[in-house]
């Protein structure tokens, strides 16, 4: 059997089973090894400049076309920028930009898994109705009591995040008193309330960025085994984001490197999905893990 990390780094046995199981729409999908999930931002005002899809559906299809060439698992499709301080954006408007992209993806490349990253049950809904396959949302459903419900009757997996507050707020809101006990218990929570409304499939992401100060941030990260305990696969997401650049003291521009460092590490501490802005590397990421502990 596979160990996608050493026992070593416990003293309990916190290896896991080398293929986990996802439905998603009568399909059986098979995540035997990390998944790489690639950006899609279709919106102005990202954070890293250089992920910014917007009003040109040619550009959004080389992208996608790129990434899937280089190997991602999934592309994750967002229509509204979740960085600090991010403006609104209207239901309609997130519609405008996520659906015709799922629709023109799907259609050249209809083998390519997509999730939606949305936290407003209607986007989500119509999403999976043009052909995405999973829902990522950074709010676990807390901006918008529709949105569990809603994905329970989709038979698709559901990526359930961690964040307090919303996208404008959230970095006035990271004071725990345990963070990682908290983060479980939302986890659990989440899970229970999942199960109850008939999501058969529940990926958790601890939510980087969200909601934590750049101190937490790598706390979370040097004990992500800890959350292996809901059984349940985990996504980090870590791109190229503050946690990278300001402690280098660089731009997002720069922060590759700083990324593939912290996404080895991810790895060997259990996640089971890297959400990232550069799939290949990424991927020779994932390779050498994969050597190193298989």
């Amino acid at each position: 059997m596979t160990e996608l990390f050493p026992k070593t780094l416990d003293s309990e046995d916190i290896s896991f089973p080398s293929k986990i199981t996802l439905r998603s729409k009568g399909k059986l999908l098979i995540l035997d090894r990390p998944w790489v999930m690639g950006i899609l931002n279709i919106t102005p005002d990202s954070f890293y400049t250089g992920s910014r899809l917007f009003g040109n559906m040619d550009q959004i299809l080389h992208k996608a076309e790129q990434m899937i060439q280089e190997g991602a698992d999934i592309l994750d499709i967002g229509g509204y920028s979740s960085r600090p301080g991010a403006e609104e954006v209207s239901l309609n408007e997130e519609l405008d930009r996520v659906v015709p992209a799922i629709r023109a993806i799907k259609s050249k490349f209809p083998e390519i898994l997509i999730s939606v990253d949305t936290f407003r049950a209607k986007v989500a809904e119509e999403g999976i109705n043009s052909g995405a396959d999973l829902i990522n949302d950074i709010s676990s459903g807390e901006l918008d009591p529709e949105m569990i419900r809603a994905v329970g009757m989709m038979d698709v997996p559901y990526i359930a995040m961690h964040m307090r507050g919303t996208p404008k707020d959230m970095q006035s809101l990271t004071d725990y008193r345990d963070i990682l006990s908290e983060i479980m218990l939302f986890f659990a929570r989440k899970k229970e309330e999942c199960k109850k409304a008939g999501i058969k499939d529940v990926i958790f992401d601890p939510g980087f960025g969200f909601a934590k100060t750049l101190e937490q941030n790598y706390w979370i990260l040097k004990n992500l085994s800890y959350f292996k305990t809901i059984q349940s696969p985990i996504l980090v997401g870590i791109s190229r984001k503050s946690m990278i650049y300001k402690t280098l003291e660089i731009s997002a521009e720069e922060a590759l490197n700083g990324t593939t460092a912290l996404n080895m590490a991810a790895l060997i501490n259990g996640a089971n999905l890297v959400r990232v802005h550069d799939v290949k590397e990424a991927k020779q990421t994932i390779k050498l893990f994969n050597r190193l502990y298989s």
